[in-house]
């Protein structure tokens, strides 16, 4: 996910208070970032007031305004959030195997957070259909500065997902809370979580992060690196199935991180994911 922003930084303030402008399941932090126009909270809806069928084994699969399939192999379904390709626009894209449509109740609810959809393409290669979208926001005109609001984009994106694709929630860390189908599979954080921080140019470092995926992670990412005085420029957050992939171009005062900190960085990022989720309400 690419979290690139037309100032080519994110403005965020290491402070954080419980509750403020947050999505449901999401820890908070407090982000100085241009304001929109109602906070996140009020507009998103992480799951649908309708009922939602589980389509038969042997059915063709209901896709939203598309076609069907009848394959028993359930594909993996993948969001990528990119900042980085575009230097006006958030390029979004979804992929779950050829059972897409052409999507435009998840386009409906990207306007509804206040989003326009100014562009949108689909191609096909050998991993399925892939939908593209490049998106602004309404009150500014420009990509999404606000992580907050990047995530709400995703966790809406996964969520519409769910709905028209029940089959997909066994496939989804979110399908545990939300889905018909919980994943049949844990995913071990100490396994899964893996960090590196390479020197990317004369002027910043490209940080990867890959974990186990949950609703909020890519706010709360963001938040530890920046507690630590670093500068996320842009990057990339990948959703694919109950993994997580970012990408960050990031910087310590305009130059590259040197060695010393980004131990500091590894080692904050991996006892944040590696710690179990009950420590703060235990205590």
């Amino acid at each position: 996910m690419a979290v690139a922003m037309a100032s080519g930084s994110l403005c965020l303030r290491p402070t954080a208070r419980a509750g403020e402008n947050c999505l449901p399941g999401l820890r908070c932090c407090s982000l100085r970032c241009p304001p929109f126009a109602a906070p996140i909270a009020s507009k998103i809806r992480l799951y649908s007031d309708a009922a939602i069928t589980v389509p038969r084994a042997a059915s063709p699969t209901t896709v939203e305004d598309g076609s069907s399939n009848e394959t028993d192999t359930i594909p993996t379904p993948k969001v990528i959030i990119d900042q980085d390709s575009d230097p006006d626009a958030t390029i979004v894209e979804i992929t779950f195997g050829d059972r897409l449509g052409t999507l435009l109740d998840t386009m409906k609810s990207l306007k509804n957070l206040g989003l326009n959809v100014v562009k949108a393409n689909v191609y096909l290669d050998s991993s399925g259909k892939h939908n593209k979208f490049a998106i602004t926001s309404m009150s500014t005109g420009r990509k999404i500065e606000d992580p907050e609001l990047l995530e709400a984009i995703r966790l809406t994106i996964i969520n519409n997902l769910i709905e028209y694709h029940p089959e997909s929630s066994s496939q989804l860390a979110m399908g545990a809370t939300f889905g018909v189908e919980p994943p049949t599979q844990e995913v071990d954080v100490d396994i899964a979580t893996h960090i590196e921080v390479y020197d990317d140019g004369p002027d910043r470092s490209l940080l990867i992060v890959e974990t186990a995926d949950y609703p909020g992670l890519l706010v709360d990412l963001v938040k530890i690196i920046t507690d630590i005085n670093i500068t996320v420029q842009s990057g990339e957050f990948d959703t694919e199935g109950l993994l997580a992939k970012a990408k960050f171009h990031v910087s310590y005062r305009d130059k590259p991180i040197i060695k010393p900190l980004q131990q500091v960085l590894s080692n904050s990022l991996r006892y944040f994911l590696r710690r179990p989720t009950t420590e703060e309400a235990s205590f």
